[in-house]
């Protein structure tokens, strides 16, 4: 699969509660270190081709993510799953169909969809008032797409037994929320040179990996370069468990930028 170079940008690296936690007063969200400050999980893609960018995710900090690193364009939206810390930022892409004069598209699964449509339903209605978000929503499966330059490929994982779309781009690979993937779709991973991946905490969860298991799939796949992300403030301090990582694994943190 060949793609024109990728520069990621991590707008969150935090589970569905952030980090720091309300109302928690441990080590690491009482933490200073700014790799302990964690938004809701979500990525920019941006090609350094033809300047595409994609964000995987909006995330309740979606606002404020956009904000922080002055993003001015969005080319498109992919959705991982329905959860709410995936999804709720949505309404926030109006104003870029504001500023670019168009809808903008949106890509999920039939689930994800579904929930978006529910929970957005005004965006969706048939005389919609002014202002909403102007969505051009299109169906995921199992085939790849493009959206301007960028070939993408999905990869159904499992968050226990919730199907969760990750997604490659070129050498880039994106999973969260997932704590199985089927050997078919682990096929689709090999060969990429960055894999990012959620690791929730140390001791096991139901429905996400621990960090042992995503050390372990990385492994496994052969991977050259993993971040892990969708991280809690249970997994422990930024600059602790990064020492203890094997060399090409490594903690995501919000801000850090890749070039691929």
């Amino acid at each position: 699969m060949h793609n024109s170079h990728l520069k990621i940008t991590f707008l969150g690296t935090g589970t569905s509660t952030g980090i720091p936690m309300i109302g928690c007063d441990c080590a690491v969200c009482t933490s200073h270190n700014p790799k302990d400050k964690r938004l809701r999980s979500s990525v920019l893609i941006e090609s350094l081709t033809d300047g595409t960018k994609i964000v995987i995710d909006t995330t309740p900090d979606f606002r404020y993510q956009m904000l922080r690193i002055q993003n001015k364009r969005l080319d498109a939206v992919l959705f991982t799953h329905p959860h709410k810390d995936h999804i709720a930022g949505l309404d926030d892409v109006r104003a870029y169909n504001y500023f670019q004069h168009s809808n903008l598209p949106v890509y999920a699964n039939t689930l994800t969809a579904e929930a978006l449509q529910r929970d957005f339903y005004y965006a969706f209605a048939e005389n919609a008032y002014p202002g909403v978000p102007r969505i051009d929503l299109h169906l995921v499966n199992h085939e790849p797409f493009s959206i301007n330059n960028l070939s993408i490929q999905p990869i159904w994982v499992w968050h226990l037994k919730m199907p969760v779309v990750g997604y490659r781009i070129g050498a880039f690979t994106y999973i969260t929320d997932a704590n199985r993937i089927d050997d078919a779709e682990k096929e689709k991973i090999k060969g990429s040179s960055v894999l990012v991946l959620n690791a929730l905490r140390i001791e096991p969860h139901i429905s996400h990996y621990s960090l042992q298991e995503a050390i372990a799939l990385a492994q496994e796949l052969n991977i050259p370069e993993v971040y892990f992300t969708h991280i809690s403030h249970q997994l422990g301090l930024h600059h602790q468990v990064s020492k203890q990582l094997p060399s090409h694994m490594h903690l995501a943190y919000d801000g850090l930028e890749l070039v691929i």
